[in-house]
């Protein structure tokens, strides 16, 4: 795997390190040693699938509060996503950036989301699916949103009129834990 930092301090794009051969190629996207050797997260103990119908389609921003943040491994396994994440730990010196990757199933990258960090994504293509790997359990509980468009991240989406739904166009904008 080829591990990129971000400008955003614990988040990577990480690349597939492919082995070609005739047949096509083989490449690992997940190693525990190789996450524990740059820092990051290698626990898994959920695994998300979310399929999209439609070009246009955002979901997001969310994240979980602790004790249940969560770091997450997200992957295009079919078709394309603009990835988006923001940085809320409220202690870093990048506090509410964003960083978006393409992520695509011909590009293979994937997103590491250190605990800490808003996700949202809006598809590129139709009959898009993303596979997410998470380090912690869903809580709803713990469960937070803001809104996709909030000024406080000032993110520019690729497409205009996403297709959402009730709850993710309901977000609140961003305000900081007490």
């Amino acid at each position: 795997m080829l591990f990129t930092e971000t400008a955003l301090k614990g988040a990577f794009v990480i690349g597939l390190d492919r082995k070609t051969d005739l047949r096509g190629y083989f490449a690992r996207t997940f190693c525990v040693q190789e996450f524990q050797s740059h820092g990051l997260n290698p626990l898994v103990v959920q695994c998300n699938v979310s399929f999209n119908a439609r070009k246009g389609t955002l979901r997001g921003m969310h994240w979980q509060t602790p004790p249940s943040a969560e770091a997450k491994l997200v992957r295009a396994m079919r078709g394309a996503i603009h990835d988006v994440i923001v940085d809320l730990r409220a202690d870093s010196p990048t506090y509410l950036q964003h960083v978006a990757v393409e992520l695509t199933s011909t590009n293979g990258q994937m997103l590491y989301i250190p605990e800490g960090f808003a996700h949202g994504f809006q598809t590129l293509a139709d009959d898009t699916e993303v596979f997410y790997q998470m380090s912690e359990f869903y809580a709803p509980e713990f469960a937070r949103g803001a809104r996709w468009n909030d000024p406080a991240f000032g993110i520019p989406w690729p497409l205009p009129d996403p297709i959402m739904n009730d709850r993710d166009q309901s977000w609140p904008d961003f305000s900081p834990a007490p």
